[in-house]
């Protein structure tokens, strides 16, 4: 008698019925699982303001369902110890930030405190004492409650690479120990939500060896936001993928471990529980000036491609800078490291998109993470206007392809429209040029797109100094 069981057509048609509402059913409770025990964790910067045109961004912006964290970047710390602001108008965007949280209760903000002064982070001094740890932790928990943040985010990425590494590597074990325990009295002793307290952390084994007590900071935080992206960029020889998932065939070395599976696989190895770590999901893309005729991936290079109209910093484009940069462009897929590049000319960029995303998703799911984190909302299309993929294109998908539950409906923020792009530039090299019929404004052409700029009240463009003067 055959081991093997059948059935009758009607009975296999019933089982293959019931096997697929089955394998529906725990797609749905899978999804539901993903999605509650996920967290999405968003960055914005308090210097995108600044950016021209609609590349502008402010608190106004965010979608306050987009995201379960929203992150305000930057705050920092002073001679005395203190938490304060780095911009004259940062407490006006706290305020508007934490009024998204009458819209979505669920919503939870972070204030991120670090950056650098005169080069130098300010938490070497703060850390160094006793007295001065409790000075800040005092300042903090006082800062982030009169402004209604629901926790800190440590952006101290690289201890031990300034002073003395050891020294500044159990300091800042000591540093968390110390946030986390008075977070913790605070909100007993007040009987409140404990403020919330995580850390964006290096990638790179190297860098991860020097900086940190991997065991110990990762019990004390609530979570970790792993710095995935800058893998490589224009400071380097040859052409390589910002934020590849994997290895390539090219890597030799220590580039070997320049990839998210080497770098999470690292975390993990030294004891980082995975549902603390949230891996990073850029919305910008490195570039890099090709030297030769090669244009693939480890082409030679020469520095980085020209700077982005919006982000005006070379060796980065946002994503919007790239959709406006992709209808010229040959796209072509590194299918080793499930990540895009595109080229045209001389200017090569290596970018995420949704495909992208998507398959980072997955590895993380089947990595059992704690979620994600995008650096930054201010560089995706947040306006809808550059990629025809409506409002948060990759924000968006990578919220769906992480399973939460759609949005529902708000009132749209600020509309924008884009910037004029007539034929000025149609054959004129990249640069700025005077707009003859109105002098208070000026052309940047940037890749055969015209971008028009305003200068500041009072003055008008001159096309001898390519600056806005006075007349």
């Amino acid at each position: 008698m055959s081991g093997v069981c059948t059935y009758p057509p009607a009975q296999r048609a019933s089982s293959k019925i019931t096997m697929t509402k089955l394998i529906t059913v725990l797609s749905i409770l899978l999804i539901l699982h993903i999605a509650s025990s996920s967290k999405l964790v968003c960055h914005m910067t308090n210097w995108a303001q600044y950016r021209p045109g609609n590349g502008q961004f402010t608190t106004e912006h965010i979608d306050p369902f987009l995201c379960t964290h929203v992150i305000y970047n930057l705050a920092t710390i002073n001679i005395y110890n203190q938490m304060v602001p780095i911009e004259s108008n940062d407490e006006q965007f706290y305020l508007t930030l934490n009024n998204l949280k009458n819209v979505n209760p669920d919503l939870k903000t972070l204030l991120s405190v670090g950056g650098t002064v005169n080069g130098i982070s300010p938490f070497i001094a703060m850390v160094a004492k006793t007295e001065s740890r409790a000075a800040f932790i005092k300042s903090a928990i006082s800062y982030l409650r009169t402004h209604n943040f629901d926790g800190l985010n440590l952006d101290w990425e690289y201890p031990g690479h300034n002073g003395s590494p050891q020294e500044d590597k159990e300091r800042f074990t000591l540093l968390v120990m110390e946030l986390s325990k008075a977070f913790e009295n605070e909100a007993k002793a007040r009987d409140k939500t404990q403020l919330l307290l995580s850390a964006n952390a290096a990638a790179l084994a190297s860098s991860v060896d020097r900086a940190y007590e991997v065991d110990k900071i990762s019990l004390f935080l609530d979570f970790i936001n792993l710095l995935t992206y800058d893998f490589h960029g224009s400071w380097e020889a040859v052409t390589g993928h910002n934020s590849p998932l994997y290895p390539s065939a090219l890597d030799s070395g220590s580039h070997i471990q320049h990839n998210i599976n080497s770098a999470v696989s690292h975390w993990m190895a030294l004891g980082a529980q995975p549902e603390k770590l949230l891996l990073g999901f850029p919305t910008y893309g490195r570039t890099f000036r090709l030297s030769t005729g090669n244009s693939g991936l480890g082409a030679p290079a020469n520095g980085p491609a020209e700077a982005g109209p919006y982000t005006r910093t070379a060796g980065f484009w946002s994503y919007y800078e790239v959709c406006a940069f992709l209808p010229s462009a040959t796209v072509e897929w590194i299918s080793e490291q499930t990540v895009p590049y595109a080229t045209y000319a001389s200017s090569w960029v290596g970018y995420d998109d949704q495909r992208s995303f998507s398959s980072k998703v997955q590895w993380m799911t089947a990595k059992n993470l704690g979620g994600a984190h995008v650096w930054t909302l201010d560089m995706d299309d947040f306006s809808g206007s550059f990629c025809s993929a409506g409002a948060y294109p990759l924000v968006n998908h990578l919220r769906m392809s992480m399973g939460f539950p759609p949005k529902p409906t708000t009132t749209p923020g600020p509309t924008t429209t884009r910037d004029p792009s007539a034929d000025f530039c149609r054959g004129r090299p990249d640069g700025l040029y005077e707009n003859s019929a109105d002098k208070t404004t000026y052309f940047q052409c940037f890749l055969g797109n015209t971008y028009l700029h305003r200068c500041q009240s009072g003055l008008i463009f001159w096309d001898s100094c390519k600056c806005c003067d006075w007349p």
